[in-house]
């Protein structure tokens, strides 16, 4: 029982130390110790480092080196330096010019920050909110409509979208779960992205259909500018590892090295695109490195792993299993729940996995088991989106000033009809094949 409450006081511990910013993977390395020292009447002193080494990159039990992790954790790194470039370069303004000068009535102010969503780094509304602050004052719209936008439309590819680290990262805890189940199930990103389809179409809607609703007549005529494309060249930089991931899987390559090479790719092309100094952009490299994504990783995977190794999840299973909740509820439930209360998609996915998962049917088929991954994957995003201290909230409202809270009106009911969508969808699939 001790390791039940070792659990409890570890969460406890990581969703504070995240609301008080500290770093998130030092916060699940920090939580995993926790449940380690209050399951030591079920394992030895000796099983917390290797639980640690194992989640890492080596399995004591077939006494071999992997590195899944390791390759994850360098593929997070590096979609990171890549967005950053794409930001700091002003790679990302060029293409919005350009867009800038074929769409109009409107269209401009979900375009914005959707290519910005493209960019998966921490805030990222940020960098969309002037340039919506602006183009909102030409339709009229007031403050908490531009930042409803803003916020939205940012997220809209997160679904579908498959260099993003909560993805990805789902996609590897799901593997080694079924590794470790012997279910005989390979899960590709691409399944995922397929059957996240619902969700994706009812957040394009929903923002179209707030977008038609706030635009009106611009108060002054807006100026026609000369179609230029030429800035859509640089959408090429973040496109081009899916086009590797579709290549390379038929030769054989796993998921994580094919985009790895389609990012490495991506960041030399870039290079050439902006004709600029060598020296310039290895500087520029090295202003966007950063260990924190990598570290969330290793963190995921340790956090993960303790809880199996000290026997809690089974226990947790068990606890809850005898209230008669049923499955799908508990499957949304929790990662919806710490999406909120984190802030962060990431991190309600590494967080949830171990306690949705023991929920999972002994035996099952591919199609149920992506199914109860995508509903952890838009439960725990519905969560982050709607959180009041997921950072592109905080940053955006701050910039137009408002608050998160004045756009609940519509940001709630979207969230939730985009969530009802996608439960309504999966419960259909797993029902009917």
């Amino acid at each position: 029982m001790l390791n039940l409450i070792g659990v409890i006081i570890a969460f406890i511990i990581v969703i504070f130390l995240i609301r008080k910013k500290f770093n998130f993977g030092l916060s699940l390395i920090i939580g995993s110790i926790i449940i380690g020292v209050f399951s030591l009447q079920e394992i030895q002193l000796i099983d917390i480092p290797k639980a640690m080494i194992e989640a890492s990159f080596y399995s004591f039990e077939k006494n071999q080196i992997y590195t899944s992790t390791i390759e994850l954790a360098i593929l997070m790194t590096l979609i990171y330096i890549l967005a950053k470039l794409m930001q700091e370069t002003g790679a990302i303004k060029k293409i919005i010019e350009s867009l800038r000068s074929v769409f109009s009535k409107g269209g401009i102010l979900g375009i914005i920050p959707a290519l910005y969503g493209l960019m998966p780094v921490p805030g990222g509304a940020l960098f969309s909110a002037p340039m919506i602050d602006e183009e909102g004052e030409k339709y009229k719209l007031n403050k908490n409509q531009k930042n409803f936008l803003n916020v939205w439309f940012r997220h809209i590819w997160f679904p579908v979208y498959p260099i993003s680290s909560a993805m990805i990262t789902l996609i590897l805890l799901t593997n080694t779960y079924s590794t470790e189940q012997n279910l005989g199930i390979t899960i590709h990103i691409s399944f995922l992205m397929l059957i996240n389809i619902p969700a994706f179409i009812a957040m394009i809607i929903i923002g179209f259909f707030y977008l038609r609703k706030y635009i009106k007549k611009p108060q002054n005529e807006v100026k026609k500018t000369k179609k230029d494309p030429t800035g859509l060249i640089y959408i090429l930089p973040p496109i081009l590892p899916l086009f590797f991931y579709v290549l390379l899987i038929d030769f054989g390559f796993t998921e994580y090295r094919a985009f790895l090479i389609g990012i490495i790719f991506s960041i030399i092309i870039l290079y050439f695109l902006l004709k600029i100094g060598q020296s310039e952009y290895i500087k520029l490299i090295k202003k966007s490195l950063t260990i924190n994504l990598a570290l969330a990783i290793f963190g995921i995977m340790i956090f993960r792993q303790m809880i199996t190794v000290s026997g809690s999840d089974i226990l947790i299973a068990d606890t809850i299993k005898s209230l008669n909740i049923p499955v799908i509820l508990m499957i949304v439930l929790i990662p919806l729940i710490l999406g909120l209360l984190t802030g962060y998609n990431l991190g309600a996915i590494g967080l949830s996995f171990p306690l949705v998962s023991v929920f999972f049917p002994s035996s099952m088929d591919t199609t149920t088991l992506v199914g109860y991954i995508s509903l952890i994957f838009i439960s725990s995003l519905v969560g982050y989106l709607i959180s009041p201290i997921h950072l592109c909230n905080v940053l955006s409202s701050d910039y137009l000033k408002t608050d998160t809270t004045r756009m609940y009106k519509m940001y709630v009911p979207s969230a939730i009809i985009t969530l009802l969508v996608q439960i309504l969808f999966v419960t259909l699939i797993i029902n009917t094949l």
